[in-house]
């Protein structure tokens, strides 16, 4: 009998354990998350991870603590956007007075010759549906040698409106003008000023703190184990921006490929979160990716401290309604 009372106990102890690993933190293929908040709800706009000729269209999923998550399907499809036939990826998504727009990469464009590259979506509502605003491309073309694709829409303090992108290790940003048409020259007369730091393949991404701009990317090639991601710190925007290090990579005991993600800012508070995506261990299908998510820390020098990939996840924090 203490025999079988031990095993028991032991068995609820894996079982809790087990019950409490919160990555990935949705069911399903996804890669190329874009988290953020709208109205005190966390929100995440993945790229459905699967063939190309199948990604023809997004979800999105919501949250109000971190971990349970509700999905809203096709929020945007080949229906809606039809110059786009194929590879929607990697959404960004940002609130401008009532609207949502939804930028988005199609058809993986090899060359100035195809029809593709970044479009916008438009929607009263985060969930959408989203309709296409333009109806066709925002980017159609290869400036600085970057790819159309991997598009991150950033708000300054100064309420200007940037987009940074780029595949193929070239990043370019540029001004959108007031009703994301098209865009704005900078004081150079440049329209597309690449910016690309060392060791810049794909997915950037920026956010303020303390004054200065974080800028992340990600590095080595997305269908392999050592993808991951790094960061620069700057006092523009536009940079330049020196590569620090990287702060996520494989850990070849949990997942590998982890990279191509985005950081939640708890709104008032210096409390960060890193979305991601990363291929657990054993697969070898280069589309099985899943979206987890750790918490992101600094040390005394502002620096991003290496994130450690888990199982758990992070816990509940529910947003107060200001």
């Amino acid at each position: 009998m203490k025999l079988k009372f031990k095993l028991i106990v032991l068995v609820l102890i894996a079982y809790n354990s087990f019950a409490q690993d919160r990555n990935p933190i949705v069911e399903g293929w996804y890669a190329d998350p874009e988290a953020i908040v709208f109205n005190s709800t966390y929100w995440i706009y993945p790229t459905y991870s699967d063939i190309y000729d199948k990604q023809v269209f997004l979800d999105a999923f919501s949250s109000t603590d971190l971990v349970n998550w509700k999905k809203h399907e096709r929020i945007i499809d080949t229906t809606a956007i039809k110059w786009a036939k194929r590879a929607m990826w990697a959404p960004s998504i940002i609130k401008k007075e009532n609207n949502y727009y939804l930028f988005f990469g199609a058809n993986d464009i090899q060359s100035d010759d195809e029809l593709g590259g970044i479009g916008i979506g438009i929607s009263s509502k985060p969930e959408g549906p989203f309709k296409d605003y333009l109806g066709k491309p925002l980017i159609d073309k290869f400036y600085n040698g970057a790819q159309p694709i991997d598009q991150f829409v950033f708000k300054d303090i100064d309420d200007q409106y940037y987009l940074f992108y780029g595949g193929w290790r070239h990043c370019n940003i540029v001004k959108l003008n007031n009703d994301f048409t098209g865009f704005e020259a900078f004081n150079d007369g440049e329209i597309f000023k690449e910016i690309t730091p060392e060791g810049y393949v794909e997915g950037a991404f920026m956010f303020y703190r303390n004054n200065k701009y974080y800028f992340m990317w990600s590095e080595g090639g997305w269908t392999g184990p050592d993808y991951s991601v790094a960061y620069a710190i700057s006092d523009s925007p536009m940079g330049p921006f020196k590569r620090i290090g990287k702060i996520l990579a494989q850990d070849p005991t949990i997942a590998t490929g982890a990279g191509h993600h985005s950081v939640i800012q708890i709104p008032e508070l210096d409390k960060y979160y890193i979305v991601y995506h990363r291929r657990p261990l054993g697969e070898t299908d280069r589309n099985h990716r899943v979206v987890c998510i750790e918490e992101m820390k600094f040390d005394e020098n502002d620096h991003i401290l290496p994130v450690t990939l888990t199982f758990k996840g992070v816990e509940e924090l529910s947003l107060i309604e200001n």
